[in-house]
C-alpha cells in the first residue's frame, strides 16, 4: 500500500461489483431467450408492444411537464438563493435540503396520506405534485451552483453599459447559468422516466410510468425482456446525457 494508487483499489473492486458486473447482466439476459440462446427478439418485441409503447410515451409527457414545471419553480428559487441581497441567510438554503434528508418513499407515502386525508382524487395532478415535490431539489442546486459561482461582473459591466435588468438577465445571467439548467434537465427528466414507486403510490395504480412496466415483468420472472426494457432505457439515458451534457462547462470565475 505503499503506492497512493493502490488506495483506489477498493473503490475499483466496488464499482467492478455494484456497477459494471450488474450492468453487464442486463446486457445478457435481454440478448438471451428463456433457454439460454443469443436472441435480439426481447430488444425488438419493444417496438411491436403496443402497451409498453403506450407507457413510454406516457412516461416521457409526464417527464417532460415535470421537468418545466421545476425549471420554472426551480430557476426563480436558486437565482433567489444565490443573491447575496435578495436571500441573507443560509439558513434559506438548508431549508430547500431538509425534505431530501427524508427517505424518498417516506416523503410519496406522507404526500399520498396528506391527499387522501384532504379528500383529493389521486390522478395526474397528484402524480405531477409528488414529482415535482421530489425532483424540484435537483433542479435548484446544478443552477444555484452555477449562478453562485458567476463573476458578478459580467452583469455589473451590463448594467454600467446602459442595459436594463431584463437585457442583464437575458443577454448574461441566463446564457452563463445555462450549464445548470442542462445539469438540472438531466436530474429531473430522466429519474421521471424511470422511477414507479412515486405513479404506484400517488395514482393507485391508474398511471403506469416506464419504471412499472419493468418492475411487473421483473416481478413475473420474464427477466429476459424486463432486462431488454432496462437496457432500451440505460441507451435513452446515455444518449440524453451525451446530447444535453457533451459540451457542457462549469462555470468557474465567470467564464464558461
Amino acid at each position: 500500500m505503499s503506492k497512493r494508487s493502490n488506495w483506489a483499489i477498493p473503490y475499483f473492486i466496488f464499482l467492478v461489483l455494484f456497477v459494471v458486473l450488474p450492468l453487464v447482466l442486463i446486457v445478457v439476459y435481454a440478448l438471451q431467450d428463456g433457454n439460454g440462446h443469443f436472441t435480439m427478439s426481447n430488444v425488438t418485441r419493444f417496438f411491436t408492444d403496443s402497451d409498453a409503447l403506450s407507457t413510454f410515451a406516457v412516461s416521457v409527457e409526464v417527464a417532460i411537464e415535470n421537468t418545466l414545471i421545476c425549471l420554472l419553480l426551480g430557476y426563480p428559487a436558486a437565482y433567489i438563493l444565490a443573491d447575496k441581497n435578495l436571500n441573507k441567510s443560509a439558513v434559506t438554503v438548508i431549508l430547500f435540503i431538509l425534505p431530501m434528508w427524508i427517505n424518498a418513499l417516506m416523503r410519496t407515502l406522507a404526500t399520498a396520506e396528506l391527499f387522501n386525508v384532504f379528500g383529493f382524487t389521486l390522478g395526474k395532478g397528484t402524480l405531477l405534485f409528488g414529482m415535482v415535490y421530489d425532483y424540484l431539489p435537483f433542479m435548484i442546486y446544478p443552477i444555484y451552483n452555477v449562478l453562485l459561482k458567476m463573476d458578478k461582473s459580467y452583469t455589473e459591466a451590463a448594467s454600467d453599459l446602459g442595459a436594463t435588468p431584463v437585457q442583464v438577465f437575458g443577454k448574461v445571467t441566463l446564457p452563463l447559468s445555462m450549464p445548470g439548467i442542462f445539469s438540472g434537465i438531466l436530474m429531473v427528466f430522466m429519474p421521471t422516466v424511470s422511477t414507479f414507486a412515486i405513479s404506484e403510490f400517488l395514482t393507485n395504480n391508474k398511471i403506469k410510468l416506464f419504471g412499472t412496466i419493468i418492475q411487473e415483468n421483473i416481478n413475473s420472472s420474464m427477466w429476459n425482456y424486463g432486462a431488454a426494457l432496462s437496457l432500451i432505457m440505460l441507451v435513452i439515458i446515455g444518449l440524453t446525457t451525451i446530447l444535453l451534457g457533451g459540451d457542457e462547462r462549469e462555470v468557474e470565475g465567470g467564464t464558461i
